[in-house]
């Protein structure tokens, strides 16, 4: 079987083929990222992401039909990301899909873009196998599931204010840095003093495994405005007090999490996944209570469509999901529990 897979929940752009013969192959896929046209406006434009998307879509999907040798012929199923996202974002690429399947004569499979990113370490040569616990941290959500398969997932701790990347990416504008800012501000923590800049670590004594990044978006604000004019050692500091007070909730949170499932792997996904110092404290931990950790391929952190395809072939195998191409709706909000 051969899932075709779309992805347009926000500011990148993601088609994939995936086959579900001999195991499971990623057969090819291809990414536009918009980060350069936003960086202008100091983050994303929801107008202007659609429009981007729309001319996108179908480029890539003749790269990716090239670049595997399959035909549009040959797809067997259309997977794409229903939400949660840019509801105009969401509707290109939905709208494209249950097009495209359409004229196929194929199903659709409308995907949860979190549980697209909650399975992308499976497409690694080291895959985790259910159950698991995992830590989904991408720039609008911080969440910590139990995975007992393929759309089974409860919730075990999430955010209650900003997550974790929205965290990063508010911080960052605070410290001058451009967009995107998350990535921005790890690559200036890594010339920061450990230590120097003392802040504070929100729910780390909760006793549960909720977590809360808005007081420390304060706290950064209220170090900024102590300093006269700040130096770039001092910006520097900060960057490296916020991600290390960041990391050790998340940390903590995850490993404790793991601890009381009973269970001994933690799957890690979302583009914070990629940070290098969170990754650098979990393998640590872990490695101390002896617990697996997995993480995606550092591709396969931001949005993409081979978590989309994956997603999909997942699904139809799981007999959870595949609906007659046509009518179809976006869920801008939408609580992976309900997937």
């Amino acid at each position: 079987m051969l899932i075709l897979g779309i992805e347009s929940s926000c500011d990148e752009t993601g088609v994939a083929l995936f086959s579900t013969d001999a195991g499971g192959t990623l057969l090819a896929h291809a990414l536009h990222s918009q980060v350069a046209m936003h960086q202008n406006y100091g983050g994303v434009v929801p107008e202007l992401a659609s429009r981007d998307h729309i001319r996108r879509i179908i480029p890539l999907l003749r790269t990716v039909l090239a670049s595997s040798g399959r035909a549009l012929a040959e797809i067997d199923a259309v997977a794409y990301t229903q939400g949660p996202g840019l509801a105009g974002a969401l509707l290109v690429g939905a709208a494209f899909a249950e097009a495209l399947a359409t004229a196929l004569g194929v199903p659709t499979v409308p995907v949860h873009h979190l549980e697209g990113h909650l399975l992308s370490p499976l497409l690694s040569g080291n895959p985790p196998r259910f159950p698991f616990v995992a830590l989904l941290v991408s720039g609008g959500h911080s969440q910590l599931m139990r995975v007992t398969g393929v759309g089974n997932y409860a919730l075990l701790g999430e955010t209650l204010d900003d997550a974790a990347g929205e965290a990063f990416d508010k911080t960052a504008k605070l410290l001058g840095l451009g967009y995107p800012g998350g990535p921005a501000l790890a690559e200036l923590a890594e010339r920061g003093r450990r230590d120097e800049v003392k802040l504070p670590r929100p729910m780390l004594k909760s006793g549960d495994l909720d977590f809360s990044f808005s007081g420390l978006k304060t706290a950064v604000l209220t170090k900024v405005r102590e300093l006269a004019a700040i130096t770039d050692q001092q910006r520097a500091d900060i960057a490296r007090g916020f991600q290390d007070a960041i990391v050790e909730v998340l940390v903590s949170k995850a490993i404790r999490a793991v601890a009381l499932s009973g269970l001994q792997q933690l799957v890690v996904a979302g583009g914070v996944g990629a940070n290098r110092e969170l990754r650098r404290q979990l393998d640590a931990a872990a490695s101390r209570a002896r617990i697996a950790v997995f993480y995606p391929e550092l591709e396969f952190c931001t949005d993409n469509g081979a978590m989309i395809a994956l997603a999909g072939a997942l699904r139809l195998q799981a007999g959870l999901a595949g609906k007659v191409a046509g009518a179809f709706a976006v869920r801008p909000r939408w609580p992976l529990t309900d997937s």
